[in-house]
């Protein structure tokens, strides 16, 4: 049995380290998803690598039922891989908000399964906890979601990441509208993880939102020393600026200059920064002329 599993895990790695996954893969790293889709579905084997990063692809471009397909049938080879399990919940996730009213509830039944089945194969996976956090706050009762289960789910990601479980905390309070508590709890994920970057953004917009211009602008300041020309960066200050409806000529320069980066599939689409600057020009054109 030993010696059969170990071929199968040498033979999963043998096959994901082929040129074609490799080029696929830098393909989808650069944000060129059609492209590596491309690459994936020429190859005449299709096994739980290459059905990983095809469902990828295609949650990337919006072909969530493709995508379903996609991870269902790595799944089924490998069904207590984390990682698979939690792409799959994600997938559902997307097919719950974009279906009818009668579809959706049953595809928010499989998300929070999977979601909840991902977070019990591999309790660490903070995108994982993330997704089913947000699930926990989003969905009503009926399916599975609840503050208390969030809250529970927090206490359980602070007792393994205490910079990560205070934002969680946050995430909670400002639902449950105690804002000053979420201020606190997001100002002290900051605290613990100093060199994050993320961490300080999540503080900038947070403050940005409630229209705390002054300290939301100092910390958009702190993010971009700690990473100079950082697209998340980039993105989330023009997005501030053009919900404030302020700096609109600094938030355009922001969103060219993303539009030009080197993105990664951490970064948000490309599409949602045209539709800012379809909104900014709309702002624009409504501003009444000062004469």
């Amino acid at each position: 049995m030993k010696s059969c599993v170990l071929t199968l895990l040498i033979a999963a790695f043998v096959s994901a380290a082929t040129p074609e996954w490799t080029r696929a893969h830098g393909l989808y790293q650069q944000t060129e998803y059609k492209q590596s889709l491309a690459l994936l579905e020429a190859q005449p084997r299709k096994d739980t690598a290459t059905l990983q990063l095809m469902g990828q692809d295609l949650f990337m471009l919006g072909e969530y039922k493709r995508a379903t397909d996609a991870f269902e049938k790595a799944v089924a080879l490998d069904p207590n891989n984390p990682k698979l399990v939690h792409w799959l919940g994600r997938t559902y996730g997307r097919r719950a908000e974009t279906a009818n009213p009668f579809s959706a509830p049953g595809f928010a039944s499989k998300t929070r399964q999977m979601l909840e089945r991902a977070v019990e194969l591999d309790p660490t996976d903070k995108d994982a906890l993330g997704d089913l956090l947000d699930f926990y706050l989003e969905a009503p009762g009926f399916l599975g979601g609840g503050v208390d289960k969030a809250e529970e789910l927090a206490q359980m990601i602070l007792k393994q990441d205490q910079a990560e479980g205070h934002y969680a905390q946050g995430i909670v309070a400002d639902r449950k509208k105690q804002y000053d508590a979420a201020e606190q709890q997001f100002r002290r994920a900051a605290e613990l993880a100093p060199r994050q970057m993320g961490r300080v953004l999540v503080l900038a917009r947070y403050l940005a939102n409630h229209g705390r211009v002054k300290e939301s602008d100092a910390l958009f300041e702190q993010a971009a020393r700690m990473a100079p020309n950082s697209p998340r960066v980039m993105f989330d200050r023009a997005n501030a600026y053009i919900n404030e409806k302020r700096d609109l000529d600094v938030a355009r320069k922001l969103l060219e200059q993303y539009l030009k980066s080197p993105l990664t599939p951490e970064d948000p689409p490309r599409e949602r920064a045209e539709a800012l600057l379809k909104k900014l020009m709309s702002i624009e054109s409504n501003v009444s002329p000062i004469w």
